[in-house]
Order: C-alpha cells, then sequence, then structure tokens
C-alpha cells in the first residue's frame, strides 16, 4: 500500500505488525524448567507430603486391627471324665484377654459320638452364638436341638441349621486333649457339610461361591 493512502486510513485500519512473543523473565534459551515451574512443582509436593501425613495414619489405624492376628490360646474346661457323648456341657471361658467380661463366651462341650461318625477320642465345642445374628442359643436337652430365643432359629444336635433365619451351622471351637483336661482354642466356621472354614461372622454364608463373596477376615485364626 502506498504510504500516501496508509497516511488516509485510520489508526484502526492500518495494517499492524506482529511482535514476537516476549519471553518470562529470567529466560534464557533451550531452558527447560523455569524458575515459576520450580515453585509449583515443590508446593504440589509439599501439599502431596502433608496430605499424606495426615491421611495415611488415618487410615493405618483404621485397617491396622483388620490385619492383626491375635496370639493362638488355649483354655482348660474341664477334665475327660466331665464330658460324655450323648450331651452337651455347658462352659464359660475367655476367648479375648484384656477386655474383662466382654471377652467371654460360651460353648457347648460334649465328647465324639460314633452315632454321629466321630472319634470317641475327640471332643466337640458349639459356639453359642447364633449364626443369623449373633443371638446365644440354648441347648434343649428334650429335643436334642440348640434354639435361638430371639429370632426362632433352630440347629440339630451336631449343631446344623434345620429352622428359622440362620445361614449356616453354628460355629466350634477347637480342642486339644493335654493330661486328661480338655482344652478349647480359637473358634472357626463350618459348612453345611461340616467343613471347617475360617470363622465367618454372624450373617455371613460358607461354602461353595460364599468363600469367595464373603472372604474372611486377614485376622482370623485357620481353620483347623
Amino acid at each position: 500500500m502506498p504510504d500516501s493512502q496508509e497516511k488516509n486510513l485510520s489508526a484502526e485500519d492500518r495494517p499492524r505488525t506482529k511482535l514476537p512473543e516476549a519471553e518470562p523473565r529470567g529466560y534464557f534459551e533451550g531452558e527447560s524448567l523455569t524458575r515459576r515451574k520450580v515453585f509449583v512443582v515443590a508446593s504440589q509436593a509439599l501439599g502431596g507430603i502433608a496430605g499424606a501425613a495426615v491421611v495415611l495414619p488415618a487410615i493405618g489405624f483404621a485397617l491396622a486391627p483388620v490385619f492383626e492376628r491375635g496370639k493362638e490360646r488355649w483354655e482348660a474346661v474341664g477334665t475327660t471324665k466331665d464330658f460324655v457323648p450323648d450331651t452337651y456341657k455347658q462352659v464359660v471361658f475367655t476367648e479375648t484377654l484384656g477386655i474383662g467380661e466382654v471377652g467371654k463366651t460360651t460353648a457347648y462341650v460334649r465328647q465324639g459320638s460314633e452315632k454321629y461318625g466321630e472319634d470317641p477320642t475327640e471332643y466337640i465345642a458349639i459356639s453359642s452364638r447364633c449364626a443369623h445374628l449373633g443371638c446365644p442359643v440354648r441347648f434343649v436337652q428334650a429335643a436334642e436341638n440348640f434354639i435361638c430365643p430371639c429370632h426362632g432359629g433352630v440347629y440339630d444336635f451336631i449343631g446344623k441349621r434345620i429352622g428359622g433365619p440362620p445361614v449356616r451351622p453354628l460355629d466350634r471351637f477347637q480342642t486339644r486333649v493335654t493330661e486328661n483336661h480338655i482344652e478349647l482354642g480359637p473358634r472357626y466356621s463350618v459348612t453345611n457339610q461340616l467343613k471347617a472354614v475360617r470363622t465367618r461372622d454372624p450373617g455371613e454364608f460358607t461354602g461353595g461361591i460364599w468363600e469367595y463373596l464373603y472372604p474372611p477376615r486377614p485376622s482370623t485364626f485357620p481353620p483347623p
């Protein structure tokens, strides 16, 4: 465009010369990390460290009891002469130490019965905790059944569920004989075929696909 015509144009219509983009202050050619980027990365790192310092202890406090496995303990509840194969004897023993009366639980113990294909030299200890919601069951000698007074759960002589809302047989305790004394150990659950599995909470199924849908807590003891 001639200079005379360019002079007659307004300031808005005149062609503008594009200036090169200004570099940040302190920038030099070939630089890959600017001062601003350094401060941004440093502040993000400090924020992450501060967040981890707050969050990780809280997560550890919440999850530690799940993975903490207590020390296996055994407690004598009587001698071999105290138990017979055709009925149960109710015993109270300490399942969890250090929490007073709350740590005690009730079990029904008897000698193994050949009638049910059991070894007479072994002893059966059945938990009084109902597999429905954990209410205490009671053994009724006349009916040879365990009855739950809360919701009508019924179990047969060996602890299998035969009526009501429970979803599995009653839990059991490991047993052993030490110098003619019967000792009870960790609790374990059983399937409907009385196969021993890790302890399940009340309301949880055992056996088959339920082993994966209701995985046991890592803190529970392995089955006998």
